[in-house]
């Protein structure tokens, strides 16, 4: 008979299973996987619940391996004392389809996210950064300065936030991180890469492009939302980690009436390279295939 047991790890041995090395390793492979259609991952299905929240079901498979993100967000939690987001990634063999482990999908969502940041700006910068902004102090940048120590330790990190006192609350929660981190209330001008990690309705990045500047979209993850100004976008090369998604979640990309045609995925840059000589927007929206990459990096660690 099958064996019936399988290991659920919490959020603390979910990351301890995600380093970020191998995590961007692990996404690199998946990439091109993905675009290639080694990687199926369907757009994610929502379903409602009934006091406002919604169900997240975000399947994908590859030869070797399964998963499926269920995750749900309940906004009405922050007045229970309670996690907003809660859910799993379920990991399944890819020859069997037998369950193998499970991880905890907030940790998994955040570690993978900050970690394609990260393969964004190891590709898209000619060398490594040596001064980084973050806009936002939530749990998107937390996942980000993590990642940013890990990658890049005794990097400068400018971290924004809406207040000098939130700015500076974030700089004192992580000042034991191998990073050289100060707070803001504004983005510098002199920075290698921006990094915008908000829920904002309207943009809070409006600087004109400059080559030599990277710009990284992560928190508009609905049509709604917009991080990034229409004119910073017109007059840059715009890059998605999915083309697929981007066309209906990246609210940046869509609020400005971006020409898609002109839109290129991560895996062009990966395989083909980069035009360093102009400016580059890099926008993500994530899906699946990356859920799939973590499974895969946490495999090798547990089997280790």
């Amino acid at each position: 008979m099958p064996n019936s047991s399988v290991t659920v790890f919490n959020a603390e041995q979910t990351a301890q299973l995600l380093d970020f090395p191998g995590l961007l390793d692990a996404l690199a492979i998946a990439t091109v996987e993905y675009v290639n259609g080694a990687i199926h991952a369907p757009e994610r299905q929502a379903l409602p619940f009934p006091q406002g929240g919604v169900m997240l079901s975000m399947p994908a498979t590859a030869h070797d391996i399964g998963i499926h993100k269920l995750v749900n967000v309940v906004p009405g939690n922050r007045v229970r004392d309670l996690p907003t987001i809660s859910g799993i990634v379920s990991v399944y063999d890819g020859q069997t389809g037998q369950a193998q482990f499970v991880l905890d999908g907030p940790t998994v969502t955040a570690r993978r996210t900050a970690a394609v940041s990260m393969l964004g700006l190891k590709t898209f910068l000619p060398c490594d950064p040596e001064c980084v902004v973050l806009v936002g102090t939530g749990t998107q940048s937390v996942g980000h300065v993590i990642a940013l120590a890990a990658i890049f330790p005794g990097l400068q990190v400018i971290v924004v936030g809406t207040s000098p006192e939130k700015a500076q609350a974030f700089v004192d929660a992580h000042h034991h991180l191998p990073l050289h981190l100060r707070g803001a209330t504004a983005v510098p001008h002199d920075a290698d890469a921006v990094i915008t990690l908000t829920t904002s309705a309207t943009p809070v990045y409006t600087q004109p492009a400059k080559a030599g500047v990277l710009i990284i979209g992560v928190g508009a993850f609905r049509p709604e939302l917009a991080e990034i100004g229409a004119n910073t976008l017109m007059s840059s090369q715009i890059y998605v980690d999915d083309p697929a998604g981007a066309r209906h979640e990246a609210g940046d990309l869509i609020q400005a009436n971006v020409d898609w045609t002109r839109v290129r995925s991560l895996s062009d840059a990966l395989t083909g390279g980069v035009r360093h000589d102009e400016p580059i927007v890099f926008k993500t929206v994530g899906c699946a295939a990356w859920d799939l990459a973590a499974a895969r990096c946490a495999l090798r660690a547990i089997n280790l």
